[in-house]
């Protein structure tokens, strides 16, 4: 009689939405995934991986090994095509998983235990199928502060640290690395297995709106942060342990050296500006998250103008279909083996709403990135890109251009097979094939753990920047009287501050504001929702005008929240009308935080990871593809004050 797993507990109460919550089935010795009833080599966990994977490899059909190259997205509820919402489409679900597909990213935003219970559903309709190849579930960051579609997600009760830019003013390996674990243990928690991350691009334009993701400009520094990143989420220096989250190592190279900040998943952002020296840089900023051998690498979506390998430029096309860029650079210069995995939605056709959305005709659902490849088919596309060293391609769900690809003899089976090997074996790394399931109770412990909290919280205060305290204001010790301006009156009462609404009546006022941006292409899908074009605070700002009126009255704090570089040369002339004033960098932070700075309970630990420039002018003037190298900045990368 042959042993199989028997599923314990109640699964979700139907596919097709059903609220119970599931329960982690129990877990015999083995799972009967090809339901045959015979203990096959890949359902065996005592056989070393490499023979599991070829066990399974030879029992796939063509179809089955081409829906191992994509990377879809999971729908949200009522179809949602971006994968928002608090459930899943189950029924869209489905249909992609019987199509083949068997990796996708979540975007979900609901309490841990449903998430739980929702990525378990997703596992069952994988189980089900012909040989039961689990599903890989990747996500987006979902620790930080910022959120921007495309980009990063919103929590769903996972810890809350610093953004990317808020460890890099820490500038502690160890703490990153203790990041990485608390993440990736809630990411397991809930049933998520990949986290498409870090960013180990370099911050090298200013204006940029991907910034805040990335460990600054300084290329030693983000090899290393990003290295330790790598080694907290997959558990290990060695690379990928069982129990561990894989990365994936973004966007190889020299996405943030985008004229003017205009993002790569733009049209009018399709063109970085390098040339040899300054590429060198960007590609050594990853070599941290390589050594620490990261499971997968994404390339950039951008054409790296200017770029060389061996002295000759690189073709003007997108990471994504650029073989020196893949295959050399990375595969045989830097002896990477593990999974490319490319940015999403390269292979897909740019139609004029795409490229020049109008107020009547917005860019919509109309996206697509396949820059300097428009002309292609999308067939071609996905040949072109494969050929160049692409594995797996993200946010496309559709077999059949490859499956077209192979049949015109552009794609051969053997760079197929060679993906697929590489995308299962990633599966079994990550102990899929023995257990996919998760605990929906335990994940609301491991979510809400106050250790995790603490550590987060923790974090928030060491990475803030404190730039100038004047005439000693700082601490502010309480009780003291506050007007406020940007900052919550009930966490200032939780600090023990009294607020006051008349600026007469007060001791001090904190004003929190944002860096200043605009909306420079609101009919652009990506472009409405980033923050664009102007870093500089001028006089007749609502920002500016409160801190020159609070300047001119009491002494006053002010935080800036810096998701970009910051132009405060403004702000700072009016913080000088008041003899006594401070100024604070953010990246990351809640305002119960920066009231512990604020009083004294913390001190200000960071320094800046990127310099902050002391004109708009400086700013147009400086090299988008080099860090750091605008004329007389305001601050310097590598400022920070603390408290005696």
């Amino acid at each position: 009689m042959s042993r199989h797993l028997v599923l314990g507990g109640i699964l979700l109460a139907a596919l097709a939405g059903g609220a119970a919550l599931s329960q982690a089935p129990a877990k015999t010795d083995w799972r009967d995934l090809n339901h045959n009833g015979r203990l096959d080599p890949y359902e065996d966990a005592r056989l070393p991986r490499q023979r599991r994977v070829a066990d399974l490899l030879g029992r796939m059909t063509l179809a089955e090994k081409v829906g191992l190259m994509l990377h879809g997205t999971l729908p949200g509820e009522g179809g949602n095509p971006m994968g928002l919402g608090q459930s899943y489409d189950h029924e869209g679900a489905a249909r992609l998983i019987a199509s083949g597909v068997n990796s996708f990213i979540t975007r979900l935003d609901t309490d841990p235990a449903r998430f739980a219970a929702e990525n378990n559903a997703i596992q069952k309709m994988a189980e089900q199928s012909r040989l039961g190849i689990p599903v890989t579930i990747s996500t987006d960051p979902r620790n930080h502060f910022q959120v921007t579609v495309g980009a990063s997600s919103a929590g769903g009760g996972f810890s809350q640290w610093p953004e990317t830019l808020g460890l890099a003013a820490i500038g502690d390996e160890a703490l990153v690395e203790k990041f990485g674990r608390t993440a990736a243990r809630e990411y397991r928690a809930v049933g998520i297995h990949m986290a498409l991350s870090p960013q180990a691009d370099l911050y090298t334009e200013p204006r940029w709106p991907r910034g805040t993701a990335t460990f600054g400009s300084d290329p030693a520094t983000v090899s290393r942060l990003a290295g330790a990143y790598v080694r907290g989420f997959q558990g290990s220096a060695k690379g990928l342990v069982t129990g561990g989250v894989a990365t994936v190592v973004k966007h190889w190279a020299g996405y943030g050296a985008e004229p003017e900040g205009f993002d790569g998943h733009n049209w009018y952002g399709r063109t970085a500006q390098l040339d040899s020296a300054s590429f060198r840089q960007h590609l050594a900023a990853f070599d941290g998250a390589l050594a620490a051998h990261s499971a997968g690498v994404m390339p950039t979506y951008v054409i790296p103008r200017g770029a060389t390998r061996n002295g000759k430029p690189l073709p003007l096309v997108g990471g994504g279909f650029n073989k020196p860029l893949i295959d050399g650079l990375l595969r045989q210069d830097r002896h990477f083996a593990g999974l490319v995995v490319s940015d999403w939605g390269i292979t897909n056709t740019c139609p004029e709403q795409c490229r020049a959305p109008t107020g009547e005709n917005p860019q919509g659902f109309a996206i697509a990135m396949p820059w300097g490849v428009e002309a292609l088919s999308e067939s071609d596309r996905f040949a072109m890109g494969a050929n160049a060293g692409i594995d797996q391609f993200g946010g496309v769900a559709d077999p059949a251009p490859l499956l077209q690809a192979i049949k015109a003899g552009k794609l051969s089976v053997a760079r197929v097979d060679a993906a697929a090997r590489r995308v299962l074996s990633l599966k079994f790394q990550l102990g899929l094939f023995d257990n996919p399931y998760v605990d929906p109770q335990a994940a609301a412990r491991v979510l809400g753990d106050p250790q995790s909290t603490q550590l987060a919280e923790a974090a928030q205060r060491a990475a803030q920047v404190l730039l100038a305290n004047r005439g000693g204001l700082l601490p502010l010790s309480a009780p003291r009287k506050l007007w406020l301006s940007g900052v919550s009156a009930e966490a200032a009462r939780a600090a023990g501050f009294t607020v006051v609404d008349d600026i007469a009546q007060a001791d001090a006022a904190i004003v929190r504001v944002a860096t200043p941006h605009e909306v420079l292409h609101p009919n652009h899908f990506f472009g409405r929702m980033q923050h664009e074009g102007r870093l500089d605070f001028r006089p007749d700002d609502e920002a500016t005008r409160t801190v020159a009126y609070a300047a001119s009255r009491v002494p006053t704090i002010v935080a800036v929240d810096l998701d970009r570089a910051a132009v405060l040369t403004v702000l700072n002339d009016a913080l000088r009308h008041s003899p006594r004033s401070a100024l604070f960098g953010l990246f990351g932070a809640s305002d119960a935080v920066l009231l512990d700075l604020v009083s004294g309970k913390a001190r200000p630990q960071g320094h800046l990871p990127f310099e902050l420039p002391s004109s708009a002018q400086a700013v147009a003037e400086q090299d988008p593809a080099r860090g750091d190298d605008s004329r007389n900045p305001l601050f310097a990368r590598g400022a920070g004050l603390t408290y005696p």
